[in-house]
């Protein structure tokens, strides 16, 4: 999904995080940010094989023990950039209609892949994920938290009777992103919002089918 605190650029959310995020908690929070933006800079540029804690702690201006002793591995590192962006992660959209929720969900997405920064971010971190269980499961946890995030406007929407009750929000937000996610990754096809509109058109339709019924 999906910002940019930590990992971010151009005020595109990482499924929406807000750019220029500084959270309380002094110095150990201060190089916990610039360890993670410096972790993101260096997956843009050279991706999973090429993350060294080493070059990452020279870019964060940071001791190589403090980076070492608290991430101890590259994978550890990664895990926590996701965590990150979870927890910096905007609050869903709530318009009081289902298909103005996922439009802006899906516009959101759009936003974060097709920026030049985050597009990249999501591009390494899905690739690492594909040989590195560690970074597989960080992953795996942050749409966990997007998802579960955003369930609420189809949850609402079944409170209103927009769905049918059974309606499963996971399995409705996942159908919004799939496709877009399909479009980075695979058929290369272009992402605009015109696309975006489109995939949250198709999941609202689905959804009021019957489709995502348990």
């Amino acid at each position: 999904m999906a910002s940019e605190g930590t990992a971010g650029a151009e005020g595109v959310g990482v499924e929406g995080v807000e750019p220029g995020t500084v959270r309380p908690g002094g110095r150990t929070a201060r190089v916990r940010e610039a360890v993670l933006r410096a972790a993101g800079d260096a997956l843009v540029e050279h991706g999973f094989d090429g993350l060294d804690l080493a070059d990452v702690a020279r870019r964060a201006e940071v001791g190589k023990t403090t980076v070492y002793r608290r991430w101890s591995a590259p994978a550890g590192l990664v895990a926590d950039l996701l965590t990150d962006m979870a927890e910096q992660s905007l609050p869903r959209a709530d318009t009081g209609s289902l298909a103005e929720d996922l439009r802006a969900n899906a516009r959101l997405v759009v936003r974060t892949l097709t920026d030049p920064r985050q597009g990249a971010l999501f591009v390494a971190v899905i690739a690492a994920a594909a040989c590195d269980p560690r970074t597989a499961e960080a992953l795996h946890r942050f749409y966990a938290v997007r998802i579960g995030e955003w369930s609420g406007s189809v949850e609402a929407a079944v409170e209103r009777g927009e769905l049918p009750a059974g309606t499963d929000p996971g399995e409705v937000i996942a159908a919004v992103s799939a496709p877009l996610y399909y479009r980075l990754l695979a058929s290369g096809a272009p992402l605009d919002q015109e696309v975006a509109d489109r995939a949250a058109a198709a999941a609202v339709a689905a959804a009021r089918a019957g489709v995502f019924v348990r």
